[in-house]
This record gives C-alpha cells, structure tokens and sequence, in this order.
C-alpha cells in the first residue's frame, strides 16, 4: 500500500508536538524514589513467616521477586521456609524470555526446585501441580498498566487457589505507574490475557490492592473467593514513582521506559515499531515510510527479541527520551502520540487486530479514525473512569495521591 502524505506541515510540528504536546495539562515533577524507602512486602518477614511454617510452599515470581540482590526464593530457603515448586510468568522465573515466547517447564539450576510456566498454554494452575502444596505466596513486580499481563496471571492463580482451596499470600511491591490513573476502561468483548477486568489502563493500584478489589468485587470465574492475604509495604509513597532495581521484563530496561510504556504500549497494536530489537525499547517510535527523517533505529535480532518489527530495516520516527512528559508528567498517558503517528502516515492498515485488546474497546480506534479531538476522546472515558474510581478507593492500602 502507498503511504499518503495529506499534511506537509506534520514533520515541522515533530519537535513541538515532543516538548510541548503535555503543555495543556497541569504539569508537575514526579518524584522518584529509592527503591529501599517503600519497605516492600517481601521484606515483612514478620507479617507472613508464620503463615509458612511447616508448610509445603508454591511460590509465583520472576527475576524482580528480589530483597536486595537476592531472590526471594533464595531468601525463603535460608529462612527453612519448604519450596516446593517455583511457577513462572511470561518471560519466565529468571525473566529472561521475549514477550510472547513459549515458557518451557524445567528445573531451576540454581536450586533444583521444578519450575512450572504460567503462560501459553498452561496460564492457570492446575489441580495436579498444586496438590501438593499447602500455601501459594506471589512476588512480582508490576508496573501498573492493564495490558502488562502479570495481573493476568495473577487473576490465574487466584482462581487456581480459590478452587483447589489453597490459600495465596501477595507479598506487595511499588507501582511506579501508580500516581495517576488514566485511558480507556477495558469492555468486556475485549476480555484477554492483555486484560481481564474492567479498568483504566492506567489504574493506579499496587498488587495487592489490584487483587483485593478483584477478590471482593467477585471478578474471579464464577466469583469464586480466594482466601487471600495481602502483606503491605511500608512507608509506600502512592504520590511518587520508583526507580525499579531489576527491570520487569526484557523490554522495559529503565525507568524511562516504565514511565513510557502506558502510552507507547498502545503502539503494539499498530504498524508502528516501540523498539524492541535496539538498546531502547519502549522509549523510541519509527517506521521505514515515517514522514520525519531527524531520528532513526534499526532493530536487530537479539536474545531478547528474536524477530523485532522491521528487523534489519531503517525506521525513522521520534526518541522520547528527553521528551518533556518524562521531565513534568502530565499524570495521564500521552494521546497526542498515536493521534500525530496516525495522521502522519495515513494508512488504512495502521492498526491491527491487537489493538482493540490493548485499547480495551473499539472506539479508541474509530475516534482517531475519524479525526475526534483529544479532548472528547478523554471525556468519553471520564463516566467509567469516575466510577472505577469509587470502587478502586475501598481497597486502598496506602494514601491516595489526592490528598
């Protein structure tokens, strides 16, 4: 298909619309903390070490499950705590594995303790892999946004546990996405892996408030009840966003990336490459035909993406790095980006069929289709919004960011 060009003015407004496009919200400096000041559940050993002793243990983590430098699996095996079985998310226990890529079922070297995959084919827990076991403790760190899956899995295990009548323990974590809350709120033919509940995209919660509120509210299959226990944090600073000292995935390497990824996550249901494949993904935006030439990447096949978007080809396109949202943060996703990506190139393929489930609805798509203001897109999100709200704030475990 031949790209159309319909505005020559676009490449000229490419710098403006990066400085400039938060200009009509009310701008602020979002503080980024230490990650040691939230006092992270994981390290409460006080709260859920009884709840432990003398059991056979499951526990669901990745490379981020860490107290310091050590994992938790590591940790709860010095502390006599009896690990019987290690279940991986997407990407894998060791969080080495490309988005997407089948997680294969083996032994962790390091420990000899089977590791089970919770994704492809086998997302849920089963009533033979858990049998054995008494207690089930999840340690995963989130970055707050509906389509990054490990609330998915979360879900998942809350269901296995609920009916196989195991008891779960979510050991909590910081969201560094969870000052704002902010997108469109996920409908329900639009029910996936990339997003299961209806929520903004940006929802504002930790983990174990997430799973609080899916618990209580009976969003669980069949509204099935889980017998749950959060161990909370101290000192969570809900207001700030966190410098993560293991990066949650392969593709989000930085924080740079982690505060990009709410809106240039939408990008993975279009034409559009977010990176993956170079040094920055998740922090650039190009495409071979892209209107503008002042920037470019070439993605190249690695171990962490093993066929990117374009691999091997020039994509021209626009680096947030030092984008004006990272440095005063508008506390709302960037819209303005896939508006200005979609009027740039004008093709009629530029979104695809994943999109919808990225979005959480389909009319995301038409009102930049058809040319809707920003400022109308986000009024049709603001009912839904408002009333996740008042669910949202009956299980908050810390200071909300409004007061």
């Amino acid at each position: 298909m031949r790209l159309r060009h319909k505005n020559k003015h676009l490449p000229g407004f490419i710098s403006c619309l990066i400085l400039t496009c938060c200009c009509c919200f009310a701008q602020t400096t979002v503080s980024i903390k230490n990650y040691t000041t939230a006092g992270i559940g994981a390290q409460q050993f006080v709260d859920y070490l009884p709840f432990l002793k003398n059991k056979n243990v499951g526990i669901v983590t990745n490379n981020t499950g860490v107290i310091g430098n050590t994992s938790i699996v590591d940790t709860l095996l010095a502390l006599k705590v009896s690990i019987k079985k290690i279940f991986g998310p997407e990407h894998g226990f060791r969080g080495d594995m490309e988005a997407g890529e089948k997680v294969k079922t083996k032994k962790d070297k390091k420990t000899g303790i089977k590791v089970i995959s919770l994704y492809g084919a086998n997302k849920k827990p089963n009533k033979e892999q858990l049998k054995d076991l008494d207690v089930l403790v999840y340690d995963i760190q989130d970055i707050g946004v509906r389509f990054y899956t490990y609330i998915s899995t979360l879900t998942y295990l809350m269901e296995a546990c609920a009916e196989n009548g195991k008891e779960l323990i979510v050991l909590d974590r910081p969201n560094p996405n969870g000052f704002y809350i902010d997108g469109p709120v996920l409908r329900d033919p639009f029910k996936s892996f990339l997003g299961l509940h209806k929520v903004p995209l940006v929802y504002g919660m930790t983990t174990g408030e997430y799973a609080m509120m899916v618990n209580n509210e009976g969003w669980l299959n069949d509204s099935v009840r889980c017998n749950l226990r959060v161990i909370a944090m101290k000192n969570y600073d809900r207001k700030c966003s966190y410098k993560l000292p293991v990066k949650p995935s392969p593709n989000i390497p930085n924080e740079t990336a982690v505060l990009l990824y709410p809106s240039l996550g939408l990008f993975e249901g279009t034409l559009m490459s977010v990176g993956r494949g170079t040094e920055f993904p998740f922090q650039v935006l190009g495409h071979p035909e892209f209107l503008d030439k002042t920037f470019s990447f070439v993605p190249k096949p690695s171990a962490l993406s093993l066929e990117p978007k374009y691999v091997n080809q020039i994509c021209y396109g626009i680096d947030f790095r030092k984008s004006l949202y990272l440095a005063t943060h508008p506390k709302q996703i960037n819209l303005a980006w896939l508006i200005y990506a979609f009027a740039a190139l004008q093709r009629d393929d530029f979104f695809d069929k994943n999109f919808n489930y990225h979005a959480g609805n389909k009319e995301l798509q038409e009102q930049i289709k058809n040319k809707i203001p920003e400022s109308i897109i986000r009024q049709s999100w603001q009912q839904e919004i408002d009333a996740f709200k008042k669910i949202r704030k009956k299980y908050l475990l810390y200071d909300d960011f409004t007061l």
